[in-house]
This record gives structure tokens, sequence and C-alpha cells, in this order.
């Protein structure tokens, strides 16, 4: 069987985005690691948010090994993922005024805690209103989003402005408007999204620029390891105990 010229395109795109992201990011990368070594070393939470498709670089950092065990997922019913049905409603009720400040006052969220908001165009009430409301409430927003949605779409917010606007801290993921690489000769739409695959890597740079931002302090890391290598699981044990009443995903 021979290899498939799309597949090896989709790579080529890929981590041509990557490379972008690595080099035209970096500083933005460094400056967000720092700011969660700040709240991290003050005794600060960290939360991550993302809506659709955009959560899952958010889960990615939350209750993994290798990651940090302070990172909580701030969970916004009937939008992460497609677990709702119709799936549809998730997109709705990314559009909805309002949703994002009761979220926010019943979450365990407080003044010098950090929150990533993860929204590939940045354009919707969700986003937008998190980060405006996070940042009255007193913490620091960090934003991973598409620019270039900013750039070329019309924000859906009352405000018109877009999560960029609203930020400490923006982290470009460089898609382009539409979130799909490859065409192809009898394929009519656009396909093969790289979003994940970029935003997703710039959270896990994100995490390993604050881990080296804390060892560089002389503060260990609140890392948790797998539980499938030997003693993963007492280390892990550790680690919630110690840092038990920072961390909400376990309640």
């Amino acid at each position: 069987m021979s290899e498939s010229k799309l597949a090896g395109q989709f790579f080529d795109a890929a981590i041509e985005l990557l490379g972008r992201a690595r080099d035209e990011e970096s500083l933005n990368i460094a400056a967000a690691g720092a700011v969660i070594a700040d709240a991290v070393e003050a005794g600060g939470r960290l939360f991550a948010f993302g809506a659709g498709h955009s959560s899952l670089a958010a889960q990615d950092v939350v209750y993994r090994a290798g990651g940090f065990a302070l990172m909580n997922l701030l969970a916004v019913p009937g939008v992460v993922g497609v677990d709702v049905m119709p799936a549809t409603l998730g997109s709705a009720l990314e559009r909805v005024d309002g949703l994002a400040g009761a979220v926010l006052d019943s979450s365990p969220a407080r003044p010098g805690d950090v929150l990533v908001i993860i929204s590939l165009s940045g354009r919707n009430a969700l986003p937008v209103e998190m980060a405006m409301n996070a940042r009255a409430l007193g913490l620091k927003v960090i934003g991973v989003t598409s620019v270039a949605y900013a750039e070329n779409t019309r924000s859906r917010h009352v405000s018109g402005t877009f999560l960029r606007d609203h930020c400490d801290i923006v982290l470009d993921s460089k898609i382009a408007v539409g979130d799909a690489e490859l065409t192809h000769e009898g394929i009519e739409a656009p396909f093969a999204p790289a979003s994940t695959v970029v935003t997703s890597a710039l959270m896990q740079a994100t995490m390993a620029a604050a881990a080296e931002s804390l060892v560089a302090r002389g503060v260990e890391p609140p890392l948790l390891r797998s539980g499938n290598v030997d003693g993963g699981h007492e280390w892990n044990g550790r680690v919630m105990a110690e840092y038990g009443d920072r961390i909400f995903f376990r309640h």
C-alpha cells in the first residue's frame, strides 16, 4: 500500500505552524510561563478554560503525568467538548451573554490566580466575557487564540472586541480563518484542522516555561508523575496532599 500524499501534506502544514509558533511566540510563551510561576510561588491557583474543541487543549494540561497538579479545568456545563445533544447546543451556548460571569462567580477563582482562556476565534461572547470578568476579579488572563480571526472576522460580542483585547498575555496560534489546512480536487470543503495540535503545543510549552521559571527561583514545580511507573502513585499522593487546597478536580 502506498503512502497518503494528503497525510504527508498535513504533517508538513502542522510542522510549519509549530515552527512559526516556536519562533514568533517565544517571548510571549516565556512571559506566560513567568505569570504562572508567579501564581504558583505566591500560593495562587491555576485554571484553564476552552469551549468546544478548544477545550481539548485546556484538558490536556489538567491532571496528567508531567503536568502541574495546580492546573484546574474551569468547566462550563454544555460547552466542554461534544458531549451534549445536540452537539450544536455547545456552539450556541458560546454566544450567550452573562454565562461567563455566572461561571466565574460560582468558581473558586480569586484575585491573584491565573486563568488561561483558549478560543480559536476569540469572537464569541463566552471567551470575551470570561476574560473581561476574570480581569475585573483580579485574575491574570492568558489568551490562546488566532489573531487572524480578530483581523479578518467580526466579533459576536456586544462590545465588538475579541478575546485578545482583554488578556494580559496573548499567544497566537497562527491558525488561518476556517481552521483547515488542506484542499484537494474533488473535495468541496477544506479539511484537516491543525488548531488542536498547535494550541496544545503552545500550552505545553508554556507549562515548560513555567517549570523553568520556578526552578530558577529555587521552587520545585508541583508536577504529577505517571501512575503507570513505579512510585508514581506515591509521588502524586504527596503532591496532592501538599497542594490539596489549590486542587479542585479531585473533589
